[in-house]
């Protein structure tokens, strides 16, 4: 499977109140193994950032006059983007501000040339609920260096973010094991497990002995000394 994990950085908060983008980070994994072909854009907004988000990523409205504006690069990102899954940390956000540049050029929204959009921080809110999961306190929970995230930068937070994601997927993938001692790396939902007939194998039986079974006695007993004698697990 072809993924591009993917980031942006934008003038303000609000593609549909005229903020637009300044820059674009992708970085391609396939099969669970980064490729190095990545792409990385910065993009003329036609307009200044809002204080805070300056703040944020540190692009000037001078350091991104000399840039291409978005209608110069759609095509070229549209293309590095085809048919990938896209995997982006609170997508609706990143979604909402390509829509809208895409929509400013009359052309489709970028679920028509995807293949899907996986969302990590719905994946991290259903596996660390009431927890902080922005990309930095996943990085801190997941050990993920993050070091040098003095300001946000869009490729990095996409590079970022590939190694988030292999640490909330590592126990999904696939732990057969073909007869060449290869493991079979799936991702998750597609986790396919041949069929073993046990027939073929003799399990001894062992029995406790009587030491063992004194021993398993008294822990009911402790057990049942703790609970006020309302254990269950045992018929009068």
């Amino acid at each position: 499977m072809r993924q591009i994990f993917f980031d942006t950085e934008t003038t303000g908060l609000y593609a549909e109140g005229g903020d637009r983008l300044v820059e674009i980070g992708c970085v391609e994994m396939v099969n669970r193994q980064l490729t190095g072909n990545n792409l990385h854009i910065y993009v003329n907004p036609e307009r200044a950032s809002h204080e805070e988000a300056l703040k944020v990523h540190g692009l000037t409205e001078e350091f991104l006059s000399t840039k291409p504006k978005f209608a110069e690069v759609a095509d070229q990102l549209l293309d590095f983007l085809a048919g990938a899954q896209l995997v982006i940390h609170n997508a609706p956000f990143d979604i909402g501000f390509v829509n809208a540049e895409l929509k400013r050029l009359k052309k489709p929204p970028i679920t028509d040339h995807v293949g899907s959009v996986l969302d990590t921080l719905l994946m991290a809110r259903d596996m660390f609920p009431g927890k902080a999961n922005s990309l930095d306190a996943l990085c801190r929970r997941l050990e993920v260096d993050n070091s040098s995230r003095t300001l946000h930068g869009a490729l990095l937070d996409a590079e970022l973010l590939a190694e988030v994601y292999i640490r909330l997927t590592r126990g999904q993938d696939s732990l057969v094991i073909d007869e060449g001692g290869s493991s079979h790396s799936n991702q998750p939902g597609e986790l396919r497990v041949e069929a073993v007939d046990l027939s073929r194998f003799a399990l001894p039986v062992l029995q406790a002995s009587e030491a063992e079974l004194q021993a398993h006695d008294k822990v009911l007993a402790e057990l049942d000394k703790a609970s006020g004698g309302k254990r269950i697990w045992q018929a009068a």
